[in-house]
């Protein structure tokens, strides 16, 4: 995938994200999301953090004994935001293309896909993902080895993706069948990989 298209969707998606925040009630926000120990409002707002700048970075690093997802942590905390402020911030964003400091251009894309699905499945809310999108992320997760690592991860399955042209992991491992968002999910540790094959229907006698 080009980098405008990369952009594009990064910005298309915060957009998207921004207007269904705008929705929520302060329950919503309250709501524990699928990152353990965040709520909703915690992630959103770590989403806005991505023009993060490297002395900032550094700060927080040094403040959290440089372990990232104690660092992450912190700044969702100590950041004050409210609901009309993040959603400002999403907004705001559109248009640049700053990143995190040693962070590929796909990182963004990725970090608004997957935190969208940690917002929304745990309020029952069926967002999906852009096809062509969700290949790139799930192409970049499977190369990654820090913070996720599938390859380490999930060793001995072929993961094929159902709804477009996807595939990863060896010829002869354990198949796994499902839509490339599915496989986005359980490449970043947010759905695990089902015990068996999906079950085909049986031969006529």
């Amino acid at each position: 995938m080009d980098s405008d298209t990369i952009w594009r969707h990064i910005d298309e998606q915060r957009g998207r994200l921004a207007d269904l925040l705008d929705t929520f009630q302060p329950e919503q926000w309250a709501t524990p999301s699928l990152c353990a120990g965040w709520t909703v409002r915690e992630v959103a707002v770590h989403i806005t953090q991505s023009h993060v700048r490297f002395g900032e970075v550094l700060l927080g690093a040094l403040k959290s004994g440089f372990r990232f997802d104690a660092m992450v942590r912190r700044a969702a905390l100590e950041d004050p935001a409210d609901p009309a402020a993040i959603t400002a911030r999403l907004r705001a964003m559109a248009g640049s293309r700053r990143r995190p400091p040693m962070t590929k251009e796909v990182d963004p894309l990725m970090d608004v896909l997957v935190h969208t699905q940690d917002i929304c499945i745990p309020l029952g809310i069926d967002r999906p993902m852009p096809v062509d999108a969700a290949v790139a992320v799930a192409e970049r997760l499977w190369h990654m080895k820090f913070p996720f690592a599938p390859q380490r991860d999930l060793p001995g399955y072929r993961f094929v993706a159902t709804d477009t042209d996807y595939a990863a992991g060896p010829q002869w491992g354990a198949l796994r069948e499902a839509p490339i968002r599915d496989i986005v999910l359980m490449f970043s540790r947010r759905l695990d990989v089902p015990d068996s094959e999906p079950e085909t229907d049986a031969a006529a006698d």
